[in-house]
Protein backbone atom coordinates (compact mmCIF):
# COMPACT_ATOMS: atom_id res chain seq x y z
CA UNK A 1 0.00 0.00 0.00
CA UNK A 2 1.33 3.42 -0.99
CA UNK A 3 2.10 5.97 1.72
CA UNK A 4 -0.55 8.67 1.92
CA UNK A 5 1.00 12.10 1.63
CA UNK A 6 -0.74 14.91 3.47
CA UNK A 7 -0.21 18.26 1.75
CA UNK A 8 -1.09 21.61 3.33
CA UNK A 9 -2.16 24.20 0.79
CA UNK A 10 -3.15 27.85 1.21
CA UNK A 11 -6.55 28.91 -0.04
CA UNK A 12 -6.81 31.39 -2.87
CA UNK A 13 -4.55 32.12 -5.83
CA UNK A 14 -1.62 29.99 -4.65
CA UNK A 15 -3.97 27.01 -4.30
CA UNK A 16 -5.31 27.43 -7.84
CA UNK A 17 -1.80 27.84 -9.29
CA UNK A 18 -0.53 24.81 -7.34
CA UNK A 19 -3.41 22.62 -8.48
CA UNK A 20 -2.57 23.58 -12.07
CA UNK A 21 1.04 22.53 -11.50
CA UNK A 22 0.05 19.20 -9.99
CA UNK A 23 -2.20 18.47 -12.95
CA UNK A 24 0.59 19.33 -15.39
CA UNK A 25 2.79 16.92 -13.44
CA UNK A 26 0.30 14.16 -14.25
CA UNK A 27 -1.63 13.94 -11.00
CA UNK A 28 -5.33 13.19 -11.44
CA UNK A 29 -7.25 15.65 -9.30
CA UNK A 30 -11.07 15.84 -9.41
CA UNK A 31 -12.53 18.52 -11.74
CA UNK A 32 -14.38 20.15 -8.84
CA UNK A 33 -11.24 20.19 -6.69
CA UNK A 34 -10.64 23.97 -6.81
CA UNK A 35 -14.28 24.80 -6.09
CA UNK A 36 -14.60 22.55 -3.03
CA UNK A 37 -15.47 24.19 0.29
CA UNK A 38 -14.05 21.30 2.28
CA UNK A 39 -11.01 21.92 4.48
CA UNK A 40 -9.73 18.36 4.10
CA UNK A 41 -9.92 16.75 0.65
CA UNK A 42 -9.03 13.13 0.07
CA UNK A 43 -7.71 12.01 -3.31
CA UNK A 44 -7.28 8.25 -2.79
CA UNK A 45 -6.41 7.63 -6.45
CA UNK A 46 -3.14 9.53 -5.92
CA UNK A 47 -2.70 8.66 -2.22
CA UNK A 48 -3.01 12.36 -1.35
CA UNK A 49 -4.80 14.14 1.46
CA UNK A 50 -5.00 17.92 1.17
CA UNK A 51 -5.45 20.30 4.09
CA UNK A 52 -6.70 23.74 3.01
CA UNK A 53 -5.43 26.41 5.40
CA UNK A 54 -4.74 30.09 5.75
CA UNK A 55 -1.38 30.94 4.13
CA UNK A 56 0.28 31.82 7.45
CA UNK A 57 -0.72 28.45 8.94
CA UNK A 58 0.73 26.16 6.27
CA UNK A 59 4.29 26.23 7.62
CA UNK A 60 3.02 25.44 11.14
CA UNK A 61 1.15 22.37 9.90
CA UNK A 62 4.27 21.12 8.13
CA UNK A 63 6.64 21.88 11.02
CA UNK A 64 4.43 19.99 13.49
CA UNK A 65 4.01 17.02 11.19
CA UNK A 66 0.27 17.07 10.62
CA UNK A 67 1.20 17.64 6.97
CA UNK A 68 4.10 15.94 5.20
CA UNK A 69 4.42 18.67 2.62
CA UNK A 70 3.13 22.16 2.10
CA UNK A 71 3.10 24.98 -0.39
CA UNK A 72 3.96 28.36 1.08
CA UNK A 73 5.02 31.76 -0.17
CA UNK A 74 8.59 32.82 0.55
CA UNK A 75 7.13 35.74 2.50
CA UNK A 76 5.42 33.37 4.95
CA UNK A 77 8.56 31.27 5.31
CA UNK A 78 10.71 34.29 6.17
CA UNK A 79 8.12 35.66 8.57
CA UNK A 80 7.38 32.40 10.39
CA UNK A 81 10.92 30.88 10.40
CA UNK A 82 9.65 27.33 10.86
CA UNK A 83 11.80 24.19 11.02
CA UNK A 84 10.98 22.80 7.59
CA UNK A 85 12.91 21.88 4.47
CA UNK A 86 12.46 24.06 1.39
CA UNK A 87 12.89 21.60 -1.49
CA UNK A 88 11.62 23.38 -4.61
CA UNK A 89 10.85 26.86 -5.89
CA UNK A 90 7.56 26.30 -7.74
CA UNK A 91 7.83 29.70 -9.46
CA UNK A 92 4.10 30.37 -9.10
CA UNK A 93 2.08 33.22 -7.60
CA UNK A 94 4.81 35.77 -8.28
CA UNK A 95 4.61 39.00 -6.33
CA UNK A 96 6.88 41.06 -4.08
CA UNK A 97 7.00 42.63 -0.65
CA UNK A 98 7.22 46.40 -0.63
CA UNK A 99 7.10 49.52 1.48
CA UNK A 100 4.24 51.81 0.48
CA UNK A 101 2.68 55.04 1.65
CA UNK A 102 0.89 58.20 0.65
CA UNK A 103 2.67 60.13 -2.12
CA UNK A 104 4.64 63.14 -0.96
CA UNK A 105 4.22 62.34 2.73
CA UNK A 106 7.50 62.06 4.62
CA UNK A 107 8.00 59.48 7.32
CA UNK A 108 7.83 60.82 10.86
CA UNK A 109 11.32 61.56 12.22
CA UNK A 110 10.33 60.54 15.74
CA UNK A 111 9.14 56.93 16.17
CA UNK A 112 7.77 56.36 12.66
CA UNK A 113 5.08 53.70 12.54
CA UNK A 114 4.93 50.82 10.08
CA UNK A 115 1.76 48.73 9.68
CA UNK A 116 2.12 45.21 8.32
CA UNK A 117 1.09 41.57 8.40
CA UNK A 118 4.82 40.77 8.48
CA UNK A 119 6.24 42.23 11.71
CA UNK A 120 9.41 40.10 11.76
CA UNK A 121 10.32 40.77 8.13
CA UNK A 122 9.50 44.47 8.44
CA UNK A 123 11.53 44.84 11.65
CA UNK A 124 14.55 43.17 10.04
CA UNK A 125 14.30 45.30 6.91
CA UNK A 126 14.17 48.66 8.69
CA UNK A 127 16.87 47.57 11.14
CA UNK A 128 19.12 46.81 8.16
CA UNK A 129 18.36 50.30 6.84
CA UNK A 130 19.47 51.74 10.17
CA UNK A 131 15.99 53.05 10.93
CA UNK A 132 14.22 52.68 14.26
CA UNK A 133 10.51 52.19 13.71
CA UNK A 134 7.46 51.05 15.64
CA UNK A 135 5.81 48.02 14.05
CA UNK A 136 2.02 47.72 14.19
CA UNK A 137 0.80 44.24 13.30
CA UNK A 138 -2.46 44.10 11.35
CA UNK A 139 -4.25 41.04 10.01
CA UNK A 140 -6.06 42.67 7.12
CA UNK A 141 -6.72 45.88 5.17
CA UNK A 142 -3.19 47.12 5.79
CA UNK A 143 -3.77 49.83 3.17
CA UNK A 144 -6.08 51.61 5.61
CA UNK A 145 -3.28 52.44 8.05
CA UNK A 146 -1.78 55.50 6.26
CA UNK A 147 -5.23 56.75 5.27
CA UNK A 148 -6.49 56.95 8.87
CA UNK A 149 -3.22 58.13 10.41
CA UNK A 150 -2.38 54.85 12.11
CA UNK A 151 0.98 54.48 10.37
CA UNK A 152 3.43 56.39 8.19
CA UNK A 153 4.12 53.42 5.93
CA UNK A 154 2.95 49.89 5.27
CA UNK A 155 4.88 46.76 4.36
CA UNK A 156 2.72 44.46 2.28
CA UNK A 157 2.48 42.13 -0.69
CA UNK A 158 2.24 43.81 -4.09
CA UNK A 159 1.07 41.84 -7.09
CA UNK A 160 -0.44 44.13 -9.71
CA UNK A 161 -0.33 47.34 -7.67
CA UNK A 162 -4.05 47.95 -8.28
CA UNK A 163 -4.99 47.84 -4.59
CA UNK A 164 -2.37 50.45 -3.71
CA UNK A 165 -3.48 52.70 -6.54
CA UNK A 166 -7.18 52.40 -5.66
CA UNK A 167 -6.38 53.52 -2.12
CA UNK A 168 -4.17 56.43 -3.18
CA UNK A 169 -0.90 54.77 -2.11
CA UNK A 170 2.36 54.38 -3.98
CA UNK A 171 5.13 51.82 -3.75
CA UNK A 172 8.25 53.41 -2.25
CA UNK A 173 10.73 50.57 -1.77
CA UNK A 174 10.87 47.00 -3.05
CA UNK A 175 12.02 44.58 -0.33
CA UNK A 176 12.19 41.18 -2.06
CA UNK A 177 10.53 39.08 -4.75
CA UNK A 178 8.23 36.22 -3.73
CA UNK A 179 7.31 32.89 -5.26
CA UNK A 180 5.69 29.84 -3.70
CA UNK A 181 7.87 27.00 -2.43
CA UNK A 182 7.35 23.30 -1.79
CA UNK A 183 8.28 22.55 1.83
CA UNK A 184 8.67 19.24 3.66
CA UNK A 185 8.54 18.09 7.26
CA UNK A 186 12.04 16.75 8.16
CA UNK A 187 10.71 13.55 9.79
CA UNK A 188 8.36 12.85 6.87
CA UNK A 189 11.30 13.23 4.50
CA UNK A 190 13.06 10.36 6.29
CA UNK A 191 10.01 8.11 6.59
CA UNK A 192 8.39 8.79 3.21
CA UNK A 193 11.42 9.67 1.11
CA UNK A 194 10.37 7.77 -2.03
CA UNK A 195 6.89 9.27 -2.57
CA UNK A 196 8.17 12.72 -1.56
CA UNK A 197 11.13 12.49 -3.96
CA UNK A 198 8.69 11.41 -6.69
CA UNK A 199 6.45 14.45 -6.28
CA UNK A 200 9.49 16.76 -6.08
CA UNK A 201 10.95 15.31 -9.29
CA UNK A 202 7.68 15.49 -11.19
CA UNK A 203 7.00 19.07 -10.12
CA UNK A 204 10.62 20.09 -10.81
CA UNK A 205 10.27 18.75 -14.36
CA UNK A 206 7.11 20.80 -14.92
CA UNK A 207 8.65 23.95 -13.42
CA UNK A 208 11.76 23.67 -15.60
CA UNK A 209 9.85 23.25 -18.89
Amino acid sequence: MKDILTIAMPKGRIFEDAVGLLRKAGYQLPPEFVDSRKLIIEVPEESFRFILAKPMDVTAYVEHGVADLGIAGKDVMLEEEREVYEVLDLQISRCHLAVAGLPGVEMNDIAPKIATKYPNVASSYFREQGEQVEIIKLNGSVELAPLIGLADRIVDIVSTGHTLKENGLVELERIFDITSRLIVNPVSYRLKDKPIDDIVERLAHVVST
